[in-house]
């Protein structure tokens, strides 16, 4: 019997659900069914775009198959996917195997629909610690990411020949901006991201905010609005287009696209657009304010096992999910979503196949999940008034250090 915690839950995924939406490219999800016994167990993920004709479904086909059992996949759009999570397991009707975006991963362990790694023995060693994070719960851990995509700074090399600038030099939040004043000046564009009032606009300056030195719990330090201040002084000063506060990542994208912009601001998932786009590119870690890589926020989904009635499906599905998790799996689904591996050995697997993925690695490496510092269901409320600020500074209603004053104070009311 689920309690009113469980149900408490189902009010805070509606948030959850903004988190996710527009971070990973889905379509509208398809019908599915419960969990069906005797040698039928059914997987739930958020990929309705894959049909059974897809490498991603004929693969869960062959580890259903070398499980002995005939796996029933539906994929849903994210949103959905979440609402049915929670639905199904207040019923107490789940499906055998979820997969589920990292910040989903939270609510449902709070709402007590997943097991825990402990109770179902999946092995996380191999993990790489700030990919795992984010699925940490109060010291438990509920799956196994199956990859991870994040952000970076694409450049334009044509752009910044042209303009002088060489890319070696910029190493912190003073040469980057000392670069797009350059590129500016010799009548070129400067940057383009996403700041829109959604999770995307949070998710893009995620990069900013911890490279800053700050931290989610405290949204109105003085690293926090230098972070503000640094992309409102960008827009005031036409290094990034007035476009940025309604530019969703694919809009975003579509700027840089152009092969105008010196640098977009986006992810692993744009390598084939980039490419058809014929641009002569590069990859830069976002810098962190002082130097150094800044921790941009992890995207990817978890492979979780949800809490049954019958503790004897269990065995079954671990099989099914260490299958799916292993490295020679890793790296077909990983290339196929265009995410990066979860483990050093998968990695580097990756890499020798597509060189090209080399500073997503990298970047991958300094990432950071969404909920991490156990803030777990108290992101998205966070997030959702960090977005707020975002939107209100870029806008000029408000100075960095009122936008997020009033972010904080809100925030803290959300999350008592």
């Amino acid at each position: 019997m689920i309690g009113n915690k469980k149900m408490r839950a189902i009010g805070a995924a509606i948030l959850a659900v903004s988190v996710v939406g527009g971070i990973s490219a889905c379509s509208s999800g398809t019908s599915g069914a419960s969990s069906s016994a005797g040698g039928s167990y059914t997987f739930w993920d958020p990929y309705p775009q894959f049909d059974a004709s897809s490498d991603w479904a004929k693969l869960i086909a062959k580890c259903g198959t070398d499980a002995g059992v005939t796996i029933k996949r539906t994929g849903y759009d994210t949103s959905d996917l979440t609402n049915k999570a929670l639905l199904a397991g207040q019923q107490g009707n789940s499906a055998d195997l979820l997969l589920v975006d990292n910040p989903v991963v939270s609510t449902l362990a709070d709402a007590g629909i997943l097991t825990s790694t402990d109770e179902n023995k999946l092995d996380t060693s191999e993990i790489q610690k700030n990919i795992l994070e984010a699925g940490i719960v109060d010291g438990k851990t509920y799956g196994v990411p199956i990859g991870a995509n994040t952000l970076a700074l694409y450049y334009n090399k044509k752009v910044l020949s042209a303009t002088g600038v060489d890319i070696s030099t910029v190493k912190d939040w003073t040469s980057l901006t000392a670069a797009l004043a350059k590129v500016k000046a010799a009548g070129k564009k400067g940057i383009t991201f996403s700041a829109i009032g959604t999770e995307e606009g949070s998710f893009q300056f995620l990069p900013w905010f911890w490279g800053s030195g700050a931290d989610l719990t405290k949204l109105d330090s003085s690293q926090a609005v230098s972070a503000l201040t640094l992309w409102t002084d960008w827009v005031k000063k036409g290094y990034a287009p007035n476009s940025v506060i309604n530019n969703t990542q694919t809009t975003s994208w579509q700027e840089f696209a152009t092969g105008d912009y010196a640098f977009g601001e986006n992810g692993t998932w744009q390598l084939g657009n980039v490419k058809k786009a014929g641009i002569d590119y590069g990859i830069l870690t976002v810098p962190a304010m002082n130097g150094g890589d800044a921790a941009a926020p992890t995207g990817g989904e978890f492979m979780t096992i949800p809490v049954q009635k019958d503790a004897a499906r269990y065995a079954t599905s671990v099989k099914i999910a260490k299958c799916l998790t292993s490295t020679d799996n890793f790296v077909t689904t990983d290339n196929t979503l265009s995410y990066i591996a979860p483990t050093t050995a998968a990695q580097q697997a990756q890499v020798a196949q597509n060189p090209e993925l080399k500073p997503w690695v990298a970047a991958v490496a300094a990432a950071k999940g969404r909920t991490s510092d156990n803030l777990g269901t108290k992101y998205p409320k966070i997030s959702q008034q960090l977005w707020t600020a975002v939107q209100n500074s870029l806008s000029g209603s408000q100075s960095p250090e009122a936008a997020l004053k009033a972010a904080q104070s809100a925030a803290a009311a959300a999350t008592k």
